[in-house]
Parts: C-alpha cells; structure tokens; sequence
C-alpha cells in the first residue's frame, strides 16, 4: 500500500505528474528510479569522504579499488543483459538491486582495502548487470514509445539526483561518522525500496526469439557496434561539466569558486525542465541520427565558451561559464534522447537486454577512459584543446544521421527505409 501510494502521488505532483506517464506501471518505474537516484546522490557526494576520512584508507588505493571494481563489472552487462532476455528483465533487475542493497549496506563493515575492493566489484557486477535488464524493462513498459518513456524517466533521474545531493550536503556538514553511515545505509535502503517497487509491475512475457538463421545478437551487428562506439565516446561530454570544466575554472578563470556549485545546480536542472520536452521529438532511429547530429553542433559552441571564460574579466567569466553550461545541457539532452532512441529502436525486441548490455559497456568504457583523456590532452594543450574537444563532438555527432541510415536499412523491418530523410 505504501509503495503503491508513492507511485500514485507521484502521478498527482502536476507537470511532474503528467511527464511521469499514464499508465501504473509508468508510474511504478518512474518512482523505482526516482528512489534509486536519491539514494545515489546520498551516496555519490560522500563516498570518498567515508573512505578516506572515516575510515582512513589513502585516496589513491581508494581510487584503485574504485577502478578495479569498475574494469570488472564491465563484463557483466552483457551477460546480464542474455540473464534478463531469457528470464525476464523484471527478475533480474529485482535480483540485481537485491545484491546491491546487500553489498551496501556490506560497505559499513569495510575495514580494509582488500576489503573494498571485494565489496565494490560485487556491487559493479551487479549494477552492470541490473543496468542491462533495466533497458529491457523499459521497454516493456514504455511499450510503442520507449524512448520518450526513458526521456521521462531521466528527468526524474535528475531531479532524484539533487534532491540526494542536497541531502549528503547537510549530512556532511556535520562530518560525523554516523553521518555518514546514514547516507551509506540511505542507499542500501533505496535499492531495497526500488525492487519492492518492481513487485507491482506485471509480469511482461519474454519475448520469442525468432529462428536461429534469423537471429541478431549486438556483437555481430555492425551498425549498433559501431553507434555503441560512437556513443562511448561522445560520453567524454558528461565529465565536461562533472570534472574538466571545475579544473578550469579553479585554474585558469577568475570567476568566483560558487559558479563551480552554480554550474551543478544550472546542468542538473536543465535537464529536468527539457529532457521530456526534447525526448517527445526524439523517437525513431532516424530521429536519433539527427538528434546525434544536434547534440554535436551544441558541444562545437559551448567547449571554446568554457576556454573562452580563462580571458574574460571576473564577473564576466562567471556568466559565460554559466552560459556555456546552458548550452552544454542542451547538447546533453539532444544527445541523451538520441541514445534512448537508437538504442531501442536498433535492437531486436527479444534481445533488447544484450543490446542495452552493449550499448552500456561502450558508454561506461567511455566513461573510465575520460578523465584520463580529459586531464591529460584538454587540460594540457589549454585553449587549443578545449578547440580539438569541440570538433572532436562536432565530428562524432555529423555521423548520426548516416549511422542511422546504415542500421534502418540492415533491420528485419521493411517499411521503414521510406521514414529516411536528411
């Protein structure tokens, strides 16, 4: 009853209500995600704190237990991803954030970095795993439209994600070691809650697959492969804001150091207010192709903003970073909504688990590989690579219309080769 409740009330909160869907299980993902994601900003802001602060483990073998469970658990979307085709996208993500409830809340009891690093990669298999099944759920559940049902679905994956933020902000400001077991057993607790969630969804047939000559499987499908490494890499575009632009500001901008918590607050809720206004235009493969497009011509005008703030006067430099960040947010949802579109809308119904275990070990390789990459070569050539990021975005997303094209015409659909234009 509680759980159903929070589904419901969520569906009355207005404009965030009409954009949660009209359906109950809609409603019943959107706050299974929305409770997963304040759990996450719980935990994200304080993590390394707990680890190095509390309990007293140095930064870099901190780092690399971090790194080493993340290698690991790259190799479970896949797997994972045949787990959900096979036995129900439902069961395995319900499976999935059992484990990492358990594996959490185990986060408590860490002592040691062996211990850490057993913790954290239980913990990244099972998240590698359940993010492969819940692709497939939504699928499921966003029916004839997935991708604007995942549009919607990351607006309150946003607005999750502050409200947690703010939540670990205020449990940090009292520094306590209860403090911050609160926020660790926080998320344990929300992963318990969003798989109870999930008990109300129905239970969705599996679909068949179709004979075996028939088949498609993402790692023989070269039109997906190759939209997965694109989409990898224009990943690097999420630690623009999250890392790299930080650094620049501290380093090489006299704007004053809360336009770095201004640049947060202005991304996160951009994407709140647009992501679903944007995701509504967003739907067929071939739409995604141009939105790629789009996303890539955004980041070609907000990258050389950012260098452009380290040779403005102070208060100048402070809204021209601002500025560019409203640019960069806009290019982040063209960008996002092409990749719910074309990655829904390439893969085959029955294996949309292995498709979404692909399409999310090319991003979350992208996603370890860009501080490196960003640290090193933007960082290092100043200006002139913040000019080379951007025309690296601006090429990346100029193939999106011809990679969409490609996939469409290799599809077991007929019919739709008509929908391609520009």
């Amino acid at each position: 009853m509680i759980k159903g409740g929070l589904a419901d009330r969520i569906s009355r909160m207005g404009r965030l209500g009409r954009i949660a869907g009209d359906s109950r299980p809609e409603r019943v993902m959107v706050a299974a995600s929305f409770v997963n994601r304040v759990g996450n900003g719980l935990f994200n802001a304080a993590s390394a704190l707990y680890f190095t602060l509390v309990v007293g483990l140095p930064a870099v073998r901190v780092g690399a237990a971090l790194t080493i469970a993340g290698v690991i658990g790259l190799c479970a979307g896949i797997p994972g991803g045949h787990l959900a085709d096979r036995r129900g996208a439902r069961t395995v993500m319900m499976a999935a954030l059992a484990v990492q409830a358990v594996s959490m809340a185990a986060l408590v009891l860490v002592e040691s970095w062996a211990a850490l690093t057993v913790v954290a990669t239980v913990d990244q298999i099972a998240a590698a795993a359940g993010g492969a099944a819940w692709g497939a759920l939504v699928v499921r559940v966003g029916g004839d439209r997935p991708a604007l049902f995942r549009a919607r679905l990351r607006t309150f994956v946003n607005l999750g994600v502050v409200l947690g933020t703010v939540g670990a902000g205020l449990a940090l400001a009292a520094g306590t070691r209860g403090a911050y077991i609160t926020l660790i057993l926080g998320n344990a607790a929300s992963f318990a809650l969003c798989a109870g969630l999930l008990l109300l969804l129905p239970r969705y047939p599996v679909p068949a697959a179709p004979p075996r000559q028939h088949r498609r499987f993402a790692l023989a499908d070269g039109p997906f492969l190759t939209f997965t490494a694109l989409y990898g890499a224009m990943g690097l575009q999420y630690p623009v804001v999250s890392l790299l632009l930080p650094i620049w500001i501290s380093e090489h901008t006299e704007a004053p150091r809360w336009t770095v918590a201004a640049l947060f607050a202005a991304n996160s809720a951009f994407c709140v207010l647009t992501q679903t206004r944007i995701g509504s235009r967003v739907e067929t493969p071939y739409d995604g192709g141009r939105a790629f497009r789009t996303a890539g011509l955004l980041f070609l005008v907000s990258c050389p903003m950012m260098a452009l703030a380290a040779y403005a006067p102070v208060w100048a430099a402070a809204g021209l970073v601002l500025a560019a960040v409203f640019v960069h947010s806009l290019g982040e949802v063209w960008e996002s909504s092409a990749g719910f579109a074309l990655g829904f809308g390439l893969a085959p119904d029955h294996a949309q688990g292995r498709y979404q275990g692909v399409l999310g070990l090319g991003f979350s390789t992208g996603q370890a590989l860009a501080p490196a990459i960003l640290t090193t070569v933007v960082l290092g050539l100043g200006t002139a690579g913040w000019l080379l990021l951007a025309l690296f975005f601006a090429a990346l997303g100029a193939t999106g219309p011809s990679v969409a094209r490609w996939g469409m015409r290799t599809r077991p659909q007929p019919g739709m080769a008509a929908e391609a234009t520009g």
